[in-house]
């Protein structure tokens, strides 16, 4: 009765040339243009697709998509988010075709005021994903698309939210730079963290997108892409390095709606039944440095 993967993340874009030249340049994703909009979906592996990108004036987040196992677990769910005071609405036939899934509920995080779809039953394809460059391809199976981190209201209320109705579990924390930067790290399967929350600080506000993350089968596949990142200028916002937690070898590149994309490889896995809670001091073990200038 809770979440078990990240399903998939639609956004709005802006810079819709800007975008495509880096998802298959630097990541070798497979766009599939829409034939009724001038939307696009991105695939990076069996799933129909893991990304949508819709034109728009602004950047934003235009929904975050969470997978739950079966039909009687998304009902549990709805009933937990309804008596939590939650609005909860049932998608239309159309939404569910537009999301390639079998079923899917809507709702607004009051977390961060971003727009949730919970659904079940996600469409496979029968045609292998076909990269627009050499790559090994993505971890993902039941282990979801990845994971995301971003910035909440109350922190405290938050974090109780997704454990309490969501159904998360607590991986671990990172608290750095005395104190000015907090995070807390949720898994809802074996990957380390499907969602990272922290709460606002400096520029960043409640219900920004902090960044999004990707990982490769293959060190190589990280390694080739941070060459093509520098050799096209794409700015980055920390260089490759390897984090405390999760052990996840990973640079990270501003898209060009401002948010990162953090490409990785090497991520830990939990198991719940001898994973124990720590809190660190730092995010980094080595590396992952700001880009001087």
């Amino acid at each position: 009765m809770s979440v078990s993967a990240l399903g998939y993340v639609a956004l709005n874009v802006s810079d819709m040339d800007g975008w495509l030249d880096l998802v298959t340049s630097v990541f070798g994703m497979q766009v599939l243009p829409r034939q009724d909009s001038e939307a696009v979906d991105l695939r990076i592996d069996d799933h129909h697709h893991r990304f949508s990108l819709y034109p728009s004036k602004e950047d934003s987040v235009a929904a975050i998509g969470w997978e739950v196992s079966s039909a009687d677990d998304l009902d549990d769910l709805v009933k937990k988010l309804t008596a939590y005071g939650i609005e909860v609405t049932a998608a239309s036939s159309a939404q569910c075709d537009e999301r390639k899934v079998r079923n899917m509920v809507r709702f607004i995080d009051p977390t961060c005021d971003m727009q949730v779809e919970l659904f079940y039953s996600p469409q496979i394809e029968e045609i292998p994903f076909c990269p627009s460059k050499a790559i090994s391809g993505y971890n993902t199976g039941k282990l979801g698309l990845g994971h995301i981190v971003y910035f909440v209201d109350d922190y405290q209320k938050s974090s109780q939210f997704y454990q309490e109705v969501l159904g998360f579990s607590i991986s671990d924390y990172i608290v750095w730079d005395e104190k000015e930067k907090d995070a807390t790290f949720f898994h809802c399967n074996p990957r380390h963290h499907s969602l990272a929350i922290m709460p606002p600080f400096g520029d960043l506000e409640s219900g920004m997108m902090g960044h999004i993350m990707i990982e490769a089968q293959s060190l190589d596949d990280v390694g080739r892409a941070y060459d093509i990142v520098r050799d096209k200028n794409i700015p980055l916002m920390l260089e490759m390095g390897k984090h405390t937690n999760d052990l996840t070898h990973s640079f990270y590149l501003f898209t060009p709606s401002g948010f990162a994309i953090e490409y990785g490889y090497g991520g830990r896995l939990i198991d719940d039944a001898t994973w124990e809670v720590r809190s660190y001091d730092s995010p980094k073990l080595w590396g992952h440095k700001m880009p001087e200038g």
